[in-house]
């Protein structure tokens, strides 16, 4: 079994999409693969997002997690779907609590230093920093590392290509979550050469940062 972590910790970028359409799945996986981003973290925020985990799951190699878990039953449609891991933009003790009993991964999101408190006191020592750019950008990710050292980070919410380098030069960060890479009307029109070339332009930065 793959361990999820080391592997966002590898790639550094994590796709957030949003799937209207389960048919564009496929072929979305297949161009994130293409350009050596195996992984999307699909949201829970229309009704083909269930069957768009369970295609991308099926693809060779691929990993994938639902977003936007806000409500325990949640957790195990998203795993029976084929889900690896699961995110949510705030934390839930509920949530939490179905996680552990059906032993996957939650990674909460968080926004301030009480959020982050509470996640760290419940175990989750990687959080998703949301909503990233609105919340303080990295700065706020260095300042929240100081006082929480153990803290892991996936910025997520309003990242570019652009802001990439600011957040990835931090020890704490994991990895960087992002729209931008397969955006919602892109999926949607199934226009997975832009996507295939946005992506290639993010794993290329990535690769040159020492």
């Amino acid at each position: 079994m793959i361990d999820v972590l080391e592997f966002h910790a590898t790639h550094r970028l994590v796709p957030v999409v949003v799937v209207d359409r389960a048919e564009r799945a496929l072929p979305l996986a297949e161009a994130l693969s293409s350009c050596g981003l195996p992984s999307a973290e699909v949201t829970l925020r229309t009704p083909a997002a269930l069957s768009a985990i369970s295609a991308m799951a099926a693809h060779p190699g691929f990993v994938v997690g639902a977003g936007t878990v806000v409500r325990p039953e949640q957790v195990e449609q998203a795993l029976s779907a084929g889900a690896r891991y699961l995110v949510s933009p705030g934390y839930s003790a509920a949530v939490d609590r179905e996680c552990r009993r059906l032993e996957v991964l939650l990674v909460p999101g968080v926004a301030t230093a009480t959020e982050l408190q509470a996640a760290l006191e419940a175990g989750r020592e990687v959080v998703k920093f949301f909503p990233a750019a609105a919340a303080g950008g990295p700065a706020m990710v260095a300042a929240l590392s100081a006082p929480f050292p153990s803290a892991r980070f996936v910025p997520t919410g309003g990242i570019g290509i652009d802001d990439l380098t600011g957040y990835l030069r931090l020890s704490s960060v994991l990895a960087v979550g992002g729209t931008w890479l397969a955006p919602r009307d892109r999926v949607d029109a199934g226009d997975f050469e832009a996507i295939a070339r946005d992506t290639r332009a993010a794993t290329s930065l990535v690769g040159r940062l020492p």
